[in-house]
């Protein structure tokens, strides 16, 4: 029984104390990162093999590489440090859950960019442009909000959700290595000129990584739909007191309305909740992709909506931690 309680110590606190930081201070520019060092590795990379014969196939071994690398570097120092002392394998676990978590600041950079679109349409499109891949110079006042919105849902996925279902099954490794398969997507995985050949296993890989956790983002997103409506909760405009059975029904009529298998599923629930359109026709890097819409209630977006989609990323990470915790409490009672 002692080392099943060791063992929840050394697997919850890591956890809590690591998504405890991420609430507390988010992402500090200062603070050296190591998803910067898997972007400058990702960079020379492609630098030196997207070019020539072969270029899928080099592509393919770079992410694979890349990401087996990641996975053995971090188990092996991880086994290094908990033989020298229990303790310091706490404090790395801590720190390497702490960066993979991005949640607070995400949530920071879009409540700017609808206080920098309330300013002027020009301040949003700059302050929105540091966390969309769209290009930005051309978007109205309601294209800046929405793609907000849209990254906003996305990233509780890619930035939250996933990292911690990989740590719940492979560990912290998995949970760095599930950060080198979303780096290497969001630079070199897109279907440009450039890039569709080489990024085309970063993306499938990316893809699959993210197809569980995803579908699970948006029910966590919904869940709060079964609060009743006169919680303190309930705002106007918000789906919060609809029936679940109708939130899940619009996510799985829009979740497929999304050039990604993956993305329009957090993105169908979060329009879903506040009864708005996402989607539609962007530029990325000079190039036009006609996406389709997720809703049809094409409305204005307001400061407001923005607010209840904080609270709802906020509720699903609440919930994430604690499936986890429990899951790892199943275990060890197993």
């Amino acid at each position: 029984m002692a080392v099943t309680y060791l063992s929840l110590i050394t697997y919850h606190l890591p956890l809590l104390l690591g998504w405890f930081l991420d609430l507390l201070i988010g992402d500090p520019a200062w603070l050296p990162h190591p998803v910067v060092g898997f972007g400058k590795m990702i960079a020379w990379g492609e630098r030196h093999l997207n070019k020539g014969h072969y270029r899928q196939l080099k592509g393919a071994l770079m992410a694979v590489t890349y990401i087996i690398g990641v996975f053995v570097a971090v188990w092996l120092l991880r086994s290094q440090l908990s033989m020298m002392h229990d303790a310091l394998s706490i404090v790395f676990d801590t720190l390497l859950i702490f960066y993979c978590l991005a949640g607070t600041t995400l949530i920071r950079e879009v409540r700017q960019v609808f206080l920098a679109v309330d300013r002027s349409l020009d301040e949003g499109r700059k302050q929105v442009a540091r966390i969309v891949g769209r290009d930005t110079s051309e978007l109205s006042a309601q294209e800046v909000r929405t793609a907000a919105l849209e990254t906003l849902a996305e990233n509780l996925s890619d930035g939250v959700i996933a990292p911690l279902f990989w740590l719940a099954i492979l560990g912290v490794p998995g949970m760095l290595a599930y950060k080198m398969v979303n780096t290497l997507d969001s630079m070199i995985g897109y279907k440009t000129d450039r890039y569709r050949d080489f990024g085309c296993w970063a993306a499938h890989i990316d893809d699959l990584a993210n197809y569980i956790p995803a579908r699970l983002t948006a029910l966590l997103m919904i869940l709060p739909s079964l609060i009743p409506p006169h919680s303190s909760l309930h705002t106007p405009h918000s789906s919060l007191h609809t029936p679940l059975s109708s939130l899940l029904t619009f996510v799985r009529q829009n979740g497929r309305n999304h050039a990604s298998p993956n993305s329009g599923y957090p993105e169908a629930a979060l329009a879903g909740i506040l009864d708005c359109r996402f989607g539609g026709p962007h530029y990325y890097f000079g190039q036009l992709f006609d996406k389709p819409y997720i809703g049809t209630n094409d409305r204005p977006l307001t400061t407001a909506d923005m607010q209840k989609a904080v609270r709802v990323n906020r509720t699903a990470e609440v919930l994430m931690v604690v499936a986890v915790c429990c899951l790892e409490v199943l275990r060890n009672l197993c």
